[in-house]
């Protein structure tokens, strides 16, 4: 999917965005004949059909790659960063524990699809705007996570050690009980990068999450709902496409957690 992303001006043989309302609804693998610039012809195949603005349905779901994967691993890098450092502060500072959880109870206490379309709602639809709304709802999964970790590590011996012996406080977070969070939040960041894909196809789906004409997986679903049960194409492709970066993901972090994880690895 990666190599997808990265190569789609390459593999995707026509404009996404390109609309021809005299080929709309094609199924797929028909043929169209296009004029070239210089007056010659040239047959084209369309391998996934087209949609009912006569896009073509395969370049749109390439090009979507490049959205879906974007999004999943900006919201997995960016409430990685805030969960970390929140959660460091809430698990070692005792006098700040009490007001960082109760925010992020209230945070998760609102259903996350609600709280991403609120957010959404508030700025201009766009890919940030998706970003940050995907994200808000993340940060307190990964503060508790932290927080947790924190915990139980400052209680080890060689950290009372370390107390002991004077060292200065960011010194022993960087030192002692950071390394300690480094395998959970990498198992955890799998996991939201495939639920923030999920979340971006709810949106596009609902209408509020990227602008229509951006190819999307959920933008092309969406845009394919009406004509389903006449045109199936145009959501069974894109939704095999996200379905199958998902599990990927996923088995990645299954994978992930085997190996970071010493009892599994043990196994």
């Amino acid at each position: 999917m990666l190599f997808i992303a990265m190569l789609a001006p390459a593999l995707g043989t026509i404009d996404p965005s390109a609309i021809n309302p005299a080929f709309r609804n094609r199924v797929p693998g028909v043929e169209r004949t296009i004029r070239q610039d210089d007056g010659s012809s040239a047959t084209f195949r369309h391998r996934m059909g087209t949609d009912s603005l006569g896009r073509d349905v395969y370049s749109r779901v390439i090009y979507g790659a490049r959205v879906s994967l974007i999004i999943g691993v900006s919201v997995a890098a960016i409430s990685l960063a805030i969960g970390l450092v929140l959660g460091l502060v809430a698990g070692y500072v005792r006098w700040l524990d009490g007001a960082i959880m109760r925010l992020m109870d209230g945070l998760m206490a609102i259903p996350a699809i609600l709280l991403a379309i609120a957010v959404v709602s508030l700025f201009r639809a766009g890919l940030g705007a998706v970003i940050v709304a995907i994200t808000v709802p993340e940060i307190p999964r990964v503060v508790r996570l932290v927080r947790s970790i924190v915990l139980s590590v400052r209680e080890e011996p060689y950290v009372e050690a370390a107390i002991m012996a004077g060292t200065p406080t960011p010194k022993l977070m960087v030192r002692h009980i950071l390394p300690n969070t480094v395998a959970p939040l990498i198992v955890q960041g799998t996991f939201i990068c495939a639920s923030a894909m999920l979340v971006e196809a709810i949106l596009s789906f609902l209408g509020i999450g990227i602008p229509p004409e951006t190819p999307t997986w959920g933008n092309i679903m969406a845009e394919g709902r009406n004509l389903f049960r006449i045109y199936p194409h145009n959501i069974l492709y894109p939704g095999i496409f996200l379905a199958l970066t998902v599990l990927a993901v996923n088995m990645l972090g299954d994978g992930l957690r085997d190996t970071l994880d010493p009892k599994m690895a043990g196994r």
